[in-house]
């Protein structure tokens, strides 16, 4: 079986994971998911880097123990891989004591093969980035100098350390990137470490004496090793390395090292330079993907959008943030997550083309063949036209997965959705349905609009994979989950005679006059706050105002028990239900109550309630309501007042 290991980089436990954090592990679940429906043999790895000073610093801060907290933030991430449905094989820690051993066997190499040697660093050295710069690169900023990554203060450094011979490897590295062009992508990421290597390398300080939160340097424990050296051996310490060679070698090298943008340096030039120092074959590919924004604007606690994704997934689902990261966002380049977007995709893509062509497809084989899929009957050119983009489709879906361009991928198919939902219109089954001879024709239209959704659904199941398993389900295809795999993206392989699950639409369309988004900038939260206080003023002063009454006031509020006779949603509205009641001697009434996310019309019917009888005529949605029911609210649970024997309609209550 074809291996394929693919790999995120681990993040550093010194902040809360949010959809950017997010990004990177959300796309090497769908290489993974994709690359084991084509079967291969796939390890994914992620995890979380847990050493150097920031750690140290945070901890104290806290006052607990720096291993307390990397626990408690390993643990978030843990926690949001497994709520994004995540199907990494193995989530790796620094602080493992298997990954530490690694390191000082790794870093202990490197020494014996003459790579590094103890020296004297002097110069300027950024914390929050735990990074070394030279006069020359730093920058300066109202009077300080700064980090030119993170443009925060640097302090100057004098410390001894030990030095990686990094200089040496800068001809065998142009070497290799001149012999694989497709080491590194996107283009323009390599071009950037190439004039890094124009440039010539200088040997990297890999020991750090100021603080010991780190893997103590082998046979020299007052040194620390550095932790980008510590973190980029995680790639081969979660393989077993050195201890368990028979799965090392059967992953390594990594077919994938997926990474954004800002640590390309530090993956495509150290880490490749510390594999030729131990003899480690290379990584095949490195793919430094660009940096998102939400809303236009950078991901920023200060800003208020370092969002969970969580918040995302509940209130659009997982499959959707997944189907819009890759769709609207091309992998490599900088993206922004813009909540009105995904909305706009969500109606647009999975609503109208791909909802609509499942739910309409399956009702009208409910309506035509009492919802068994029919044999294959009759055939016209029209066929053909669907068949022939079928195949064109799974060959080009595939050729831009292969090549990590998910949006053309994604493109591809949603043309075979588009054309499916088209061949409804060109084959007007409809029609056919009206003509007893036709009969063989219509079954072999629907029998090709359910096969085309079954190769759909396959083809998406890795960027989405519980819709896939519902409309597999939905087709009556039993063990879906088995039955996601490459020789069943095939034409012709639906099975005729099996009964079809219509149930509820796949997705249902947003309101966007009545929809609520969900991410919101720190101010406009400060705003709904404000307004938040307000209501909840104005709730205490009514509740002030209405705390007693006058015997004489209650009197005037005349209260019957009502029989409903008639009960029916109000169209266009989620909330409303009108209702025909009989009041006894009081003749027939229509009020409208906000109950429909409560009841059910049809089992209101028979039912006796409590009205207010004389309220003043008013109008909801455009329908005239004459009284008011009464109901008692406890959470997200009401129920209507009744009476305890049964009375007649229109009884007074007093």
């Amino acid at each position: 079986m074809k291996k394929f290991y693919v790999t995120t980089p681990i993040y550093y436990v010194n902040a809360e994971p949010h959809i950017g954090s997010s990004y990177t592990t959300i796309v090497g679940d769908i290489i993974s998911r994709y690359k084991r429906m084509r079967g291969f043999d796939v390890f994914y790895l992620t995890g979380t880097d847990e050493h150097g000073q920031k750690i140290l610093q945070a901890a104290r801060a806290k006052g607990i123990s720096p291993q307390e907290l990397c626990d408690e933030l390993s643990g978030k991430f843990k926690t949001l891989w497994k709520d994004l449905k995540i199907t990494n094989d193995y989530f790796v820690r620094t602080t493992d004591e298997q990954h530490m051993k690694t390191v000082q066997f790794f870093v202990k190499k490197m020494l014996e093969n003459g790579d590094i040697y103890k020296g004297k660093y002097e110069g300027w050295y950024c914390v929050p980035c735990e990074t070394y710069w030279t006069e020359d690169e730093i920058e300066e900023k109202d009077g300080k100098k700064v980090c030119p990554s993170c443009g925060r203060e640097v302090n100057w450094v004098e410390e001894e350390n030990y030095f990686f011979k990094l200089s040496k490897y800068n001809e065998p590295l142009k070497k290799h990137f001149e012999e694989n062009p497709d080491f590194l992508e996107p283009e323009f990421r390599k071009n950037e470490m190439l004039k890094i290597l124009e440039s010539g390398l200088k040997d990297l300080s890999i020991t750090r004496t100021t603080f010991n939160w780190g893997v103590p340097m082998p046979d020299d424990p007052k040194h620390v090793i550095y932790v980008w050296v510590d973190a980029l051996i995680n790639y081969v310490s979660a393989l077993g390395y050195p201890e368990n060679m028979e799965k090392f070698e059967k992953y390594w090298p990594a077919d994938l090292h997926l990474i954004g943008k800002e640590i390309n340096r530090f993956h495509s030039l150290i880490w490749p330079a510390m594999l030729m120092s131990v003899g480690l074959p290379l990584p095949k590919k490195i793919f430094a993907h660009g940096w998102l924004t939400v809303n236009g604007q950078k991901i920023s606690k200060s800003l208020g959008n370092a969002i969970d994704p969580r918040i995302l997934v509940e209130a659009y689902g997982n499959d959707v943030i997944r189907y819009y990261l890759l769709r609207d966002i091309v992998f490599g380049k900088d993206g922004d997550f813009s909540e009105d977007n995904l909305i706009t995709r969500y109606n647009s893509d999975l609503v109208n083309d791909l909802s609509n062509l499942v739910h309409r497809t399956l009702s009208m084989v409910n309506k035509y063949f009492d919802g068994v899929i029919p044999e294959i009957g009759e055939t016209e050119e029209v066929d053909n036209q669907l068949k022939d983009l079928i195949n064109s489709t799974v060959e080009k879906y595939e050729n831009y997965m292969d090549k990590y361009l998910f949006t053309n991928a994604l493109e591809s198919l949603w043309e075979l959705v588009r054309f499916t939902n088209k061949y409804i219109d060109l084959t007007e089954p409809w029609l056919l349905g009206k003509d007893e001879s036709k009969k063989s024709r219509l079954g072999t239209v629907m029998y090709n609009l359910m096969d085309s959704i079954r190769i759909i659904a396959l083809l998406i199941s890795p960027v989405m994979p519980d819709t896939a398993l519902k409309i597999l389900g939905k087709l009556g295809i039993e063990n879906v989950e088995e039955y996601i795999k490459d020789e069943n993206i095939k034409i012709g392989l639906l099975k005729s005679g099996v009964k079809v699950n219509i149930g509820e639409p796949v997705f249902k369309r947003i309101d966007v006059k009545k929809w609520e988004k969900v991410i919101k900038m720190k101010e406009e939260k400060k705003m709904e706050e404000k307004k938040t206080e307000v209501k909840e003023v104005k709730k205490e002063e009514e509740k002030t105002e209405n705390v007693l009454i006058d015997i004489n006031h209650f009197a005037q509020v005349d209260l019957r028990v009502a029989k409903i006779l008639e009960a029916e949603k109000v169209k266009k509205s989620r909330k409303l239900v009108k209702l025909q009641l009989d009041l006894g001697e009081l003749g027939k009434r229509q009020i409208v109550a906000g109950i429909a996310n409560y009841y059910e019309p049809e089992n209101l019917v028979g039912k006796k309630i409590i009205v207010v009888a004389n309220l003043k005529p008013a109008k909801l949605m455009g329908i005239e309501s004459n009284g008011m029911l009464l109901a008692a609210k406890i959470g997200d649970k009401l129920t209507l007042l009744t009476t305890d024997e049964d009375i007649e309609p229109g009884a007074k209550i007093s």
